[in-house]
């Protein structure tokens, strides 16, 4: 198994897909069996003419793609190829990857297409096509106006469970003509994908980008999205075991620095735990949610998910710092767990407010998952929301970045 990827910023898209072909093809050295694009939103005007321009000169059996704010790849030459996050200006990635023993399906999804939620799993795997049998993983591109991708994302596990689905959303950016590739067509709504199976093994990094802060609550009463009672996991010398969401949050922040207590005024986020079972909760084991609003009378807080009685959340802060940590936690992590050696390539899926505008510098993300996964190529895009798991189940993120990293399932 072999992965490549080649980045041009060049502004003539002429230019640019000649570059990327010509290098990618160089460095694999034999035919392709998949090519993923992504294309920067400075190319709008001219997405229509990517698909052709590269059929003249690349012949692939499965192509997917979509153009993004911010595009990643690997610049420089060959031997000494860097990882490079483009933000805001002309770009171009395409990876061609090798994978002996892998089944391929590429697919597009429109709205009109999903079965209701009620249907039956067999009604999702009729529609993409591919038997859950064969273990398949997706990467998954769709248009941030598609409205049912929750619905999507659940009918999914709902057919593959067990499966990886990484991905995200697009800019917008189009000009009307759309902005999603797929087997030389290209698409302006719903979503793109391919589905992978056979010799293939995707593992995933979710970095959420906060940090926990106090300790874990369990929701006592709910209703909706509504924290209306909480009640601390392990009750606390002089606590009162069961209050408010809003009571539990002031005597929080009162034991905070004050330098977190002025960042919770604008980056207070709760975190609602994706494990029934799991006794002591790391970072990366919570579902981040946005805290929507807050009752001062009732106590209650409103946040950006359905609650129950019984689950576990608590209370997280977010800044570039905390993003930073939590990436470098997930990397240790997955270095210790998996190793890196078997790796050949990977994908990157970010979200648009993160890169340079929250760390105030470029490659921040991707220079930090280099130095725990050494070798792999590297491409993605910057996203409007984010598709990754957290547990077993597949969520769209918000200020998130996904790795995914793939390798051969046998030796």
């Amino acid at each position: 198994m072999r992965w490549v990827n080649a980045l041009s910023t060049r502004p003539s898209l002429e230019a640019a897909v000649r570059e990327v072909v010509a290098r990618s093809q160089a460095q694999l050295g034999s035919p392709a069996d998949l090519g993923l694009v992504f294309i920067s939103s400075t190319f709008a005007s001219e997405y229509p003419r990517l698909l052709p321009l590269l059929s003249e000169v690349l012949d692939l059996p499965v192509l997917v793609g979509c153009g993004g704010g911010g595009i990643v790849g690997m610049a420089g030459p060959d031997s000494i190829q860097e990882i490079q996050e483009i933000e805001g200006e002309t770009a171009l990635s395409l990876t061609l990857a090798r994978l002996p023993g892998v089944k391929l399906h590429a697919f597009h999804l429109s709205a009109e297409d999903l079965p209701d939620l009620d249907s039956p799993p067999d009604a999702w795997a009729e529609l993409v096509g591919v038997d859950p049998a064969e273990r398949p993983n997706f990467i998954l591109m769709a248009e941030p106006v598609f409205s049912s991708i929750n619905d999507l994302l659940q009918g999914l596990d709902y057919a593959y469970p067990g499966a990886i689905k990484v991905g995200g959303l697009t800019d917008g950016s189009g000009m009307g003509h759309g902005n999603l590739f797929c087997n030389g067509k290209l698409y302006r709504d719903g979503v793109v994908g391919v589905a992978l199976s056979g010799n293939l093994v995707m593992e995933t990094i979710v970095a959420q980008g906060c940090r926990p802060i106090g300790q874990p609550f369990r929701v006592v009463e709910g209703d909706r999205n509504i924290m209306i009672k909480i009640a601390p996991e392990a009750a606390q010398p002089g606590s009162t075991p069961d209050s408010t969401p809003l009571e539990a949050l002031q005597e929080l922040l009162q034991d905070l620095s004050e330098e977190d207590r002025e960042l919770a005024q604008h980056s207070l986020f709760v975190g609602i735990a994706q494990s029934e079972f799991k006794q002591q909760l790391e970072q990366g084991d919570f579902l981040i949610r946005n805290l929507l609003g807050v009752d001062p009378r009732a106590g209650a807080v409103a946040i950006g998910d359905r609650v129950r009685p019984g689950q576990r959340i608590q209370f997280h802060l977010r800044d570039a710092d905390a993003s930073a940590t939590d990436l470098e936690t997930l990397l240790r992590r997955y270095q210790a767990q998996s190793g890196q050696t078997s790796a050949a390539g990977a994908l990157m899926f970010s979200c648009l407010g993160r890169g340079e505008g929250l760390y105030g510098k470029p490659n921040f993300d991707s220079a930090l998952f280099r130095r725990y996964i050494t070798q792999a190529p590297v491409s993605g895009f910057f996203c409007n929301g984010e598709i990754g798991p957290v547990g077993s189940t597949t969520f769209l993120h918000g200020y998130t970045s996904v790795f995914c990293i793939c390798r051969a399932r046998q030796a």
